[in-house]
């Protein structure tokens, strides 16, 4: 562990310098109103109105910095975290699911191929950069497989006839299908994770900590949410409340003038879309408003 005497009394976080989640983990941060400065090197940036450093290093240096104390808090992706450490109970590291950053991991075999399940891979050669994600799942499922383990470039070992099959992350599918490949069973769900150190903050820097926390599910909550205003008959207002997408609890308030109606407030933590509002207004729904939403704290 480090030792905090040798450095100012500031808080750490461990993000990506560059790569899928280091422009996402920026915006988080800025959402939650930090403001970031460059710092003389490119290792560490410092927040300018609070006592925070940012450590931007690779992504699968980040739980080891985390987890020996070297910075607080990290950004990570769950793929990377669930690498690091195949034998830890991960949800204790995990203080926030943070929403973005989205990807799958997956078998993918080429196209030609009649996969039909996990005993498929028997006996196969699988090629991957999630050697230890991919052995606790064929240990899961029974299959014994021999594990290619590539740093690159995966989807490129069946054609060279290193590996009979992949296992690789996946969002929108484009590189497996240019590489004449299909995407099978489902591995891992990743997302970015904000993980914590085992210890906890110094004293001193425990209200910064819990500040930054509460900014965060605040900036996590706010995203993709909507707030939807709407006058509604009270014939129909159940009904009403039931088509609003993602809505908990909404608010019911009397309107001036109207016996037979009353004000719809809700926050939609689910896409609002057209077709919903359509169904609102057939509803009986009128005034329809949906607004988006800056900041949100629970």
């Amino acid at each position: 562990m480090t030792d905090r005497s040798q450095r100012n009394e500031r808080l750490r976080i461990a993000v990506q310098k560059s790569g899928r989640l280091a422009d996402r983990s920026a915006e988080l941060i800025s959402g939650a109103g930090l403001r970031i400065l460059k710092g003389a090197n490119e290792l560490l940036y410092r927040i300018e109105n609070q006592p925070i450093d940012l450590l931007r290093v690779r992504d699968d240096d980040i739980p080891t910095f985390v987890a020996d104390g070297v910075a607080e808090l990290g950004i990570v992706g769950y793929n990377v975290l669930a690498e690091h450490f195949p034998d830890r109970d991960l949800e204790e590291m995990i203080v926030q699911r943070l929403g973005f950053g989205s990807c799958t991991l997956k078998i993918a075999v080429p196209n030609e191929v009649d996969y039909t399940g996990p005993q498929w891979l028997e006996g196969k050669r699988i090629a991957t950069s999630y050697p230890n994600i991919l052995g606790k799942w064929l240990k899961d499922h029974g299959v014994t497989a021999e594990i290619v383990e590539m740093r690159g470039a995966v989807e490129v070992a069946p054609r060279m006839k290193i590996a009979h099959a992949i296992c690789d992350l996946v969002s929108t599918g484009a590189t497996l299908e240019a590489n004449g490949m299909k995407a099978t069973d489902l591995v891992l769900k990743s997302e970015a994770v904000l993980i914590k150190a085992p210890h906890a903050p110094p004293a001193e820097l425990a209200h910064t900590y819990d500040m930054l926390l509460r900014r965060f599910d605040g900036v996590t909550a706010s995203t993709g949410a909507k707030y939807v205003m709407m006058n509604a008959p009270k014939a129909h207002l159940d009904e009403i409340i039931r088509m609003i997408p993602g809505a908990d609890a909404p608010t019911i308030m009397p309107l001036a003038g109207r016996e037979d109606a009353v004000a719809v407030h809700a926050v939609c933590q689910e896409n609002v879309f057209w077709d919903t509002l359509d169904k609102l207004k057939t509803a009986g729904a009128s005034a329809i408003l949906v607004l988006p939403i800056e900041k949100m704290m629970k």
